[in-house]
């Protein structure tokens, strides 16, 4: 049962989402997966008998709202979150594609999500979760607010006009991007090529990503030479500076998790030894390790 309270905090967070969304309340409610008349309704105040609780489950996932007492872990804006959110404005400005392969759990998801849910024309996609070429295109054509009902050709060419009349280039953001199956690899590499620099690419992942790409390239495989060389032909890395000097790139990724516990971790915790315990057989700080170690110390 979702309660009346719950209801609230999940409208606030739409009120939120509302205002960085480029379009009409009509197509803010398809993103969300409801009427225009039901979002009416709970954006005049009327939340009693209106979506059904699975409906409103569905809407808090999408925007990651709490649904218990649970401590909301604070936002630190790292040197990974600079990077990135960095990154994703430029491309976005400028039409641009680009592929970022590096260390998994240093907190890529999280800057990546922040900047769709703060910016407008920004889709996010958790490839991992989409991963048929239909299921993809169709999630990514109702991010914009159009229907992903009916023949699959009129979605996607709707989706592909769409991008092209927005007034500023949208981008989409394609984190996991190396779980795609190889169709909808080549759906990706088809939306990209019709939409042109009228819409920006990102695509995230880790050391396997480069791996993947390489392989495919090296063996010829149809698509993947062309997906590089479109992606600036680099395998984007994390790169840290002051000034000119180059910084260590795991002393800055310790530095950041340090400042992401401090902010976080419960009262009197051990800053250091919840650090030492992060480490990875890499040597790098694992971020998802974090939620273990603040329960230990609560």
């Amino acid at each position: 049962m979702i309660t009346k309270e719950l209801k609230l905090k999940i409208l606030e967070t739409l009120k939120e989402a509302r205002s960085n969304f480029y379009g009409s309340d009509a197509k803010f409610a398809i993103s969300i997966g409801i009427s225009g008349s039901q979002y009416s309704r709970i954006k005049n105040g009327e939340i009693d008998k209106v979506l059904s609780d699975s409906l409103w489950l569905s809407i808090a996932r999408r925007f990651n709202v709490s649904l218990n007492d649970r401590k909301q872990w604070k936002l630190v804006k790292t040197p990974v979150f600079e990077y990135i959110t960095g990154q994703l404005k430029a491309c976005q400005e400028n039409g641009l594609s680009y592929m970022l392969c590096d260390y998994s759990d240093i907190g890529k998801t999280e800057a990546a999500r922040y900047y769709a849910r703060t910016n407008k024309n920004a889709v996010y996609v958790d490839c991992s979760q989409v991963k048929s070429k239909q299921l993809f295109i169709r999630y990514i054509s109702r991010e914009f607010g159009l229907g992903s009902d009916g023949k699959y050709a009129d979605v996607y060419n709707n989706l592909v006009y769409y991008i092209q009349i927005l007034p500023d280039p949208p981008i989409i953001i394609l984190d996991e991007w190396g779980d795609v199956d190889y169709a909808t690899f080549m759906e990706v590499k088809a939306l990209k090529n019709g939409v042109g620099k009228t819409c920006a690419f990102y695509y995230i992942g880790a050391e396997g990503l480069e791996s993947k790409m390489r392989r495919g390239i090296t063996n010829r495989k149809v698509g993947y030479t062309e997906m590089y060389s479109r992606s600036g032909r680099k395998y984007g890395k994390l790169e840290f500076k002051d000034g000119e000097k180059v910084l260590d790139k795991r002393k800055v990724l310790e530095q950041s998790a340090v400042s992401i516990i401090k902010a976080n971790a419960p009262e009197g915790s051990d800053f250091n030894q919840i650090l030492r315990n992060i480490i990875d057989e890499d040597g790098h700080p694992s971020l998802r390790r974090l939620d273990n170690e603040f329960a230990k110390h609560k």
